[in-house]
């Protein structure tokens, strides 16, 4: 991490829902560049993590930092518009739109945009994703994968500086998840930082270059995969013990 800038901090974020402490004092850093797999077991953590890391879910305790700046309170369109995007485990497209059309809502939402030039950069990442053949079907109309690949599209029209994906692999057919891990790839090698989280364990290690792993709220590993994988810890988190 070192030489390379910090995107988004969290500090000691504490998450309760009831009596169940869903996160407990969980530091997490992700730094420009980044290709982290955030991995865990079921209720572990992770997605109430990531949603307090991406401002729709507020924090009982501690904070979020975005580019340093302490984003207690904000909802989610400011940190969208401080470059931080996310996707979610269940798809939230407009079923009734255009694959198209569902492109075009976030990038006229930036400033200063422009109808043909967000048609235009619509259009690029539509053929990047490999769904240019299919820009004019209702968004509902498409297979499981196709709509991962949509939502990943809605984001990369904000031009985010870091991507959160919640289970983008799951329920998608082995093609469609393969195009999906070389999309991130690419964009990875292209500049973009990413964290995936997925229980697709195959998957999160064949693109991460940092693995996260959470166990009863916590945060109990962070390293290269390898490192991780080895680590007593973790293997006794996946183990039940």
């Amino acid at each position: 991490m070192s030489g390379r800038a910090e995107l988004v901090r969290g500090v000691g974020l504490v998450k309760r829902f009831g009596g169940i402490v869903a996160n407990d004092a969980v530091d997490f850093v992700v730094a420009e560049g980044d290709l982290l797999g955030l991995i865990g077991p079921n209720g572990s953590g992770k997605t109430t993590l990531i949603n307090m890391l991406t401002g729709h879910l507020e924090p009982d305790g501690g904070d979020v930092l975005v580019r340093g700046q302490r984003m207690s309170g904000r909802p989610p369109n400011v940190y969208a518009a401080m470059g931080v995007a996310r996707t979610f485990q269940q798809t939230q497209l407009f079923g009734r739109m255009t694959v198209l059309e569902n492109m075009l809502v976030p990038g006229l939402a930036r400033p200063h945009s422009t109808w043909d030039e967000v048609a235009r950069r619509a259009r690029r990442y539509l053929d990047f994703l490999s769904l240019s053949d299919v820009e004019q079907l209702p968004a509902k109309n498409l297979s499981g994968g196709q709509q991962k690949l949509l939502e990943l599209g809605r984001c990369l029209m904000l031009e985010p500086a870091v991507l959160f994906l919640d289970e983008p692999f799951a329920g998608v057919h082995p093609r469609l998840r393969d195009k999906l891990l070389d999309r991130i790839r690419e964009l990875h090698q292209g500049g973009r930082t990413f964290v995936v989280v997925d229980h697709d364990m195959e998957s999160i290690l064949r693109i991460s270059r940092r693995l996260v792993v959470m166990a009863r709220g916590s945060k109990i590993a962070d390293g290269e995969p390898d490192a991780v994988r080895a680590d007593q810890a973790v293997l006794a988190a996946y183990a039940g013990l």
